[in-house]
């Protein structure tokens, strides 16, 4: 029988711009073998903090929609406290608190209950920083 807690870190190479990673797939992979097909929750956690977890869909242009989005709320000048790092990087180390750092989202016989549309997505804003860990938990 499977454990009843298993954890995995990922690490994913964001390169040298902004970006929105669809983690959907990996955490699928995860669950196969984690879950086993059993009722649970996963958590996922990304341990910067210049970086979030968000649920949205991708695809039809929602994940450029996001980024765009974000550099209305928090553009990338010289407004920001925080100054070290590249122009406006005091926008990236708010970014958690807008898009946090992690989720809970439900397992149904060892598959993410997400809706038709839904994915789970890694939100990189911070050029300076290209490689991260994502920490996926299952507990069930």
């Amino acid at each position: 029988m499977p454990d009843a807690f298993t954890s995995r870190t990922l690490h994913i190479s964001t390169g040298s711009r902004e970006r929105v990673v669809d983690l959907t797939s990996d955490c699928e992979d995860f669950l196969r073998e984690a879950a086993a097909g059993r009722d649970g929750l996963l958590n996922i956690f990304v341990p910067h903090a210049t970086a979030g977890i968000a649920v949205i869909e991708t695809g039809a242009g929602s994940d450029d929609d996001l980024l765009a989005a974000l550099h209305t709320l928090l553009p990338a000048d010289d407004r920001w406290q925080h100054r070290h790092g590249s122009p406006g990087h005091g926008r990236d180390h708010v970014l958690p608190a807008i898009v946090p750092p992690h989720a809970t989202l439900p397992v149904i016989a060892g598959h993410l209950e997400l809706g038709t549309w839904q994915s789970v997505c890694l939100v990189d804003t911070n050029i300076s920083n290209v490689n991260r860990q994502v920490r996926l938990s299952f507990l069930g």
